[in-house]
């Protein structure tokens, strides 16, 4: 049976600036949101290699990409990949849209 999804009103960060991730809990899933060139991006925010929150790490803007601050693994966050050891899994990245001044994702 596969999970159901919603969007969920994350307006909240519209006043997330250029080049700031923030935290963001829904239910069991730990999310980071970022502001990405004016573009917003959501991502799961946890590292896959070890329990490390990606909020706390390096955001490159031109690479669009982020990096753990414990091993420096980087991760794509336009598809998630792992760019490098020691992680290997990809980060789970949501859609996110814009509608009028509303910002959503989806769960």
């Amino acid at each position: 049976m596969s999970e159901i999804q919603k969007w969920v009103d994350i307006t909240q960060f519209l006043s997330l600036k250029k080049g700031e991730m923030i935290d963001f809990d829904y239910e069991d899933k730990k999310i980071m949101i970022l502001n990405l060139n004016g573009e917003f991006v959501a991502s799961d925010r946890i590292c896959t290699h070890a329990y490390v929150d990606l909020t706390g790490g390096f955001l490159d803007e031109s690479e669009k990409r982020v990096t753990c601050p414990l091993h420096l693994s980087s991760f794509d966050l336009k598809s998630g990949d792992a760019l490098n050891l020691p992680a290997e899994k990809p980060l789970r990245i949501y859609k996110i849209k814009k509608e009028k001044n509303k910002l959503f994702i989806l769960i």
